[in-house]
């Protein structure tokens, strides 16, 4: 301590010696008042945060020691180790009231050689006991004399000193109210409106304006609470409101000799909730003439109370030039730093001068030597979420990046990564300042630098501070105190997307517990890179010069095919096209049947687009690309979390040539069940309007009218309608007569006559034999020699590439089939036999079999990364009695991973046999999503409960079957060919309600407002295709879009670190957008716990050291947690902010309505009431009065 105390003598004696020198020479007027010059060695700060700091920097310049006080809950806040020494104070009292401890700061100062005690602002500041306190222990009080502190904290007092030195004031209640009658007897009296305010504190704590008598007695008792909370004594002043005042505040210096001086105003309008978000200095517009009669007020104010040191008098300014004196702050304000920034006087060096015993003159502050240069402004960024009614934000701060450079100024604390924002005191982060020679350049400077932030973990108001700073009434300096409320576009945001830290969140999720999208085998992903084959460059001189700008090669464009027929001259034209073309057109299935059946439909976008430049270029002659539609949309929300329209609007970009085909399933579009026709025909113009071309129209029944309307639907979105026969059976054997050629032929009748563009034969289990194929497409092309024919098939069987030909030679125009290496088994096809069979003849392809070589090495490689979901972990091979069990082909191994997992892997033969019982049993149907899943689902019951046909028909009444196969009985599907089987399904339904005729078209429309509106509640940033994809699944979607809030775009990552994650030690490279490349280095993993079971994990983003908190939900299960409400289920309240639980109004079987007050939560000196989200019944109540709870956590669950 003696070293340290030397030090600080050798630091201090330059400066104090220069204040020595100036007291020595003192005019004989400053002498009379007995001025003594003490020098002050050590200071200690009566706060916390960013003012502590203020303050210890001053001390540190001025070489003065510093000595910080600090709460047990402060116990890692940066201003204990920004002091010279620092000391806790106030073991174990409440957070706040540590710092309100009067004996405990007292205590510290004299145990450590304390010489002087600096208040801050907030707090104590403006308690007259504290400094009386202080200054009768024998220290200085840096700040006002106690009488002057209690005369101004005092709004009774002040206001009555106000009148005498014949300051204007706003009539108002001539001493503190304590009751709600007395506030209600003034109302009665003066009338309204009226402003409430704390009698002994400020910053906008306990201010209410009342304009309507009912809302005096409960405004009255809500601000009281809060002053009582943030000042200690709940006591109220009331006055007259001012209506569209400008709020101007003058800064003060006075001295002990009785000198006082200006440093200007401040304009601190821009007001939310009676508290400055962003203050002027100097005052812009103010007429000089008024400045002038302002600042003479207030400094005629401060000699005639006798005040010494710095404060503030505030004044309301209405639009007449009228001024009104409100109140004297005596203390050091937030803002005090635009006035120093435009004055160049530090205020806190002063302030600590004065209480020494120097002079104004003697510091060089007389009046005509201060000058305000330019323009200041201060935003305080807080840690509120503004599009959340600003709701304190607390956590821990992710990610910290500042706004610097010239002209710009930080005063903060709590600012840097990994710090604790808590919920006990007040939210401001850090204080930016900028500085310019006028109000549109430092605005410019401040705008510039708040973009520049960038804050993680926590949210703050910096959208809402760019959103003034770019108000034009704000730039022209017109604002007054209702600025904010009369401009709601402030708070309409756009919001941050924080992808790299919501990605570290996904990296840190699957780093501790695991996959986030279940695997189906133990076969890991490889960690090939698959070798993407090159495409053509342009090598023009513009494009040269273009790749010198950007540095990126830029690509020839790709040929032209038949999307740009379609394009020019519409669907007809394109039919024609295709059905005049010479050769056999094919149809690529791998970017979607081929993967759904080989591998349960798991191939991600990332891998799609890596590869679609080079389709693009080298595959222009296709028919057409089958890329969407059908599993492919749930999959991607439900397993991949991607979006499957950004998906198709991706691949139309790289791909800009060949027609696009999905799968709708006609009146279900793409989802498993029916919907209203409005949904069905507004998905089908969405799909045309992202990039789909042709629409494969076709129902799991060949059911008439739920095709027609598929067809329809897509018609009118300006789709190629391409409506499809599901096909079933043998044409090809005379023993099987339900589905014979005539059944076909009839069909595809009505399907011409209802306009559809070209047919489509779709044989979704691989039945159709060579021989039934001359047959079938044969007496089609007969019938009708002028329409496109389209064969879909799967090669479950091995004879896929032999029908297909047969397919060819009988008429048809177009076949599927699947590259090589993504060919075969249940997928389609391969399409290089295809093309090596049909060289040199008259329907050759025109497709090199060397480049589809190279296209199949792409997805050889790439394959390897979706081991987890390899069929051929269970299907090693062909197998023809897919002819005896008609599983279709995407089904085939989903049915056998089904099994695997129901413990059913042994038996799956006795599946398949049970496939064909049941598809006997349901009436011999039609077998494809979603009719294929009821045959599938009845199998797998027969084969669980070990039941034979025999025994479904036996026990139909008693038998409680899948719910598929209940609704399918009663008609939900639609209605198979031949009727339902009876009685089996009168047993089934007994008194059910059956469905008669099309299932959709008694459903009422979609209302896609209310939908989306609905989902904002939530989500507010959803936009019209995720209303879509919630219209088509809405758990599912509202699952997606919980995972997309919280891990961000995970697309973006290769397809290994997504399955599994990152190895530590592992460099990752993930490409967000053009131009913008995160490198994630995974470092490590803690070892040990927090107490809320989480696991620090440790990255290095872009060589920066980041870290994010995992909850380690295996270990956690065994640690009592309190649970977190589920985002999105409305049955479920959550804390919407951390704070401590003050009052709980329900109880366990309470009856609520929407609206009602649940709790009261107090957090940051605020206090929110928590409402019903619906009205219900109250089913349980997780919390406890005094609780301390982190925000989302449970408080109770309502039942509607």
């Amino acid at each position: 301590m003696q070293i340290l105390k030397a030090r600080f003598a050798l630091r201090a004696s330059a400066t104090q010696f220069q204040a020595w020198s100036a007291a020595r020479h003192r005019t004989a007027t400053t002498d009379t008042k007995n001025v003594e010059y003490k020098p002050i060695r050590s200071v200690l700060v009566a706060n916390r945060g960013e003012i502590a700091i203020r303050v210890f920097r001053a001390c540190t310049e001025l070489g003065i020691r510093s000595v910080a006080i600090y709460s047990e809950q402060d116990k890692l806040q940066m201003h204990r180790q920004k002091a010279d020494e620092s000391y806790l104070v106030g073991k174990g009292l409440p957070p706040v009231e540590a710092y309100l401890s009067i004996p405990e700061i007292i205590r510290v100062a004299k145990e450590n050689d304390v010489d002087a005690v600096h208040p801050g602002y907030g707090l104590l500041s403006e308690r007259s006991d504290f400094a009386k306190a202080i200054l009768n222990a024998g220290l200085r009080f840096i700040g006002p004399s106690p009488k002057v502190v209690q005369q101004m904290g005092d709004k009774v007092a002040a206001r009555q000193a106000a009148i005498e030195a014949k300051v204007p004031i706003v009539p108002g209640t001539d001493g503190p109210i304590t009751t709600k009658e007395e506030a209600l007897e003034f109302c009665k009296q003066h009338g309204l409106p009226v402003i409430f305010k704390a009698a002994y504190g400020g910053g906008g704590r306990g201010m209410r304006v009342v304009r309507e008598m009912s809302e005096v007695a409960s405004s009255f008792e809500r601000a009281s609470s809060e002053a009582l909370g943030a000042f200690g004594n709940g006591s109220m002043f009331i006055e007259r409101f001012i209506e569209r005042p400008r709020h101007i505040e003058v800064q003060l210096l006075g001295d002990k000799a009785g000198n006082v001086v200006h440093l200007y105003e401040r304009d601190c309008s821009v007001q939310r909730r009676h508290q400055k978000v962003v203050e002027i200095a100097p005052a812009p517009g103010l007429d000089p003439e008024i400045r002038q009669r302002m600042v003479d007020c207030a400094t005629h104010l401060a000699r005639h109370v006798g005040y010494e040191n710095a404060g503030t008098v505030e004044f309301l300014l209405d639009d007449k030039g009228n001024f009104y004196f409100i109140e004297v702050n005596a203390r050091l304000q937030v803002e005090h730093t635009i006035t120093e920034e435009v004055t160049g006087i530090d205020l806190v060096q002063s302030q600590i001068r004065i209480a020494e015993g120097m002079t104004l003159p003697e510091l060089g502050l007389t009046q005509d030597q201060i000058r305000a240069d330019g323009y200041a402004i201060q935003c305080r960024v807080t840690t509120e979420d503004p599009a959340n009614n600003f709701q304190p934000s607390t956590g821990r701060i992710e990610v910290f990046r500042s706004g610097e450079g010239m002209g710009i100024r930080l005063d903060s604390a709590s600012t840097y990564a990994g710090a604790i924002i808590s919920p006990y005191y007040d939210s401001l982060l850090v204080k930016v300042i900028s500085h310019a020679q006028d109000l549109a350049s430092s605005a410019a400077k401040m705008n510039r630098a708040l973009r520049e932030f960038r804050i993680r973990g926590v949210k703050t108001n910096i959208p809402f501070l760019l959103n003034v700073l770019e108000n034009q009434k704000f730039l022209n300096g017109a604002v007054d105190t209702y600025f904010i409320d009369e401009n709601p576009q402030l708070f309409m945001f756009k919001a941050s997307q924080n992808r790299a830290q919501k990605i570290l969140n996904y990296l840190g999720y699957v780093v501790v517990n695991g996959p986030a999208t279940p695997l189906a085998t133990d076969i890991p992903p490889s960690s090939v890179k698959p070798y993407i084959p090159p495409v053509p460059l342009d090598l023009s001189p513009e494009a040269i010069k273009a790749q010198e700008l950007t540095g990126e090669n830029t690509v020839v464009k790709p040929p032209k095919g038949f999307k740009q027929i379609l394009q020019e001259g519409g669907p007809e034209a394109f039919a024609k096209a295709v059905r005049n073309n010479k050769g056999l057109l094919l149809m690529d299935t791998t970017f979607r049947d081929a993967h759904q059946s080989l591998l349960a439909t798991r191939v991600r976008t990332h891998d799609l687009l890596a590869v679609s430049p080079y389709v693009a270029h080298n595959f222009s002659r296709l028919y057409a690309l089958e890329n969407w539609g059908g599993a492919t949309f749930d999959v991607a929300l439900r397993f991949l979390h991607e979006c499957p329209w950004e998906r198709l609007e991706d691949m139309r970009r790289l791909i800009p040539n060949i027609p696009f085909q999905m799968l709708l399933r006609g009146a279900n579009a793409v989802g498993y069940t029916n919907y209203p026709d409005n949904v069905v025909y507004k998905f089908c113009d969405m799909a045309v309007k992202s990039g789909m071309d042709i629409f494969r129209v076709f129902d799991s029944l060949n059911y008439l009218p739920n095709l027609i309307l598929g067809m329809e639907a897509a018609g009118k979105a300006g789709g190629v309608v391409e409506a499809a026969i599901s096909y079933t059976g043998d044409v090809s054997n005379p023993e099987k007569t339900k589905y014979d050629l005539k059944y076909y032929v009839n069909l595809a009748d009505e399907l011409v006559k209802a306009g559809t563009h070209v047919l489509g034969i779709k044989d979704m289990a691989g039945l159709l034999k060579p021989q039934a194929a001359k047959l079938l497409i044969g007496a089609i092309r007969e019938r009708h020699p002028d329409v496109p024919i389209h064969v879909h098939t799967h090669d479950t069987a091995g004879a896929g590439v032999a029908a297909m030909l047969a397919c060819a030679e009988a008429g048809a125009d177009a076949v599927d089939v699947a590259v090589d290496s993504m060919s075969g088994l249940t997928s389609q096809p391969s399409m290089g036999a295809l093309v090596a069979s049909l060289q040199s003849t008259k329907l050759d392809t025109g497709i090199p079999l060397q480049t589809v070589s190279e296209y199949s090495a792409y997805w050889e490689q790439a394959r390897t990364l979706y081991g987890p979901f390899e069929c051929t972990a269970t299907m090693k091979s062909g197998n023809a009695d897919v002819y005896i069990n008609e599983i279709p082909g995407g089904q085939y191994t989903n049915l056998q991973f089904q099994a695997f997992s129901l413990g059913l892997g042994s038996q799956f033969e006795e599946v398949k046999k049970a496939y064909r019982e049941a598809n006997l049993l349901l009436g011999d149907i039609i077998k494809v999503t979603p009719s294929s899943k009821v045959v599938g689902d009845l199998a797998q019951f027969m084969v669980q409960n070990k039941l034979t046909a025999e025994e479904i028909h036996a026990r139909a009444e008693e038998l409680s079957f899948p719910k598929s196969v209940v609704e399918f009985f009663q008609g939900a599907i639609g209605i198979p060919y031949g009727g339902f089987p009876e009685p089996l399904r009168s047993k089934i339904l007994k008194d059910m309600p059956r469905i008669e005729g099309r299932p959709g078209q008694e459903l009422p429309p979609l209302d896609f407002d209310k939908l989306k509106k609905d989902i904002q509640e939530t989500y507010p940033d959803v936009n019209d295709q995720d209303v879509m994809s919630a219209a088509m699944y809405p758990q599912v979607a509202n699952d997606y879009f919980r995972i997309r809030d919280k891990y961000g775009p995970v697309k973006h990552l290769d397809t290994k670190t997504f399955l599994v994650g990152p190895t530590v030690g592992e460099t990752i490279e993930v490409k967000i957008e053009r131009g913008k490349t995160l490198d994630i280095k995974t470092l490590a993993v803690s070892e040990e716990m927090t107490a809320a079971g989480e696991r620090e994990v440790f990255f290095e983003l872009n060589g920066q050291l980041r870290s994010v908190f995992i909850r380690d939900e295996k270990a956690s299960q065994e640690m009592k947690i309190h649970p977190k409400a589920v985002k999105g289920d409305k049955s479920q309240v959550g804390a919407p902010m951390p704070g401590t639980v003050l009052t709980i109004k329900v109880k366990e079987g309470d009856k609520v309505d929407k609206g009602q007050p649940i709790a009261v939560l107090s957090a940051m000196k605020m206090e929110m009431i928590v409402q019903a989200p619906q009205a219900g019944t109250v089913k349980t109540v997780a919390i406890t009065n005094g609780q301390k709870l982190e925000g989302d956590d449970l408080i109770c669950t309502i039942e509607e």
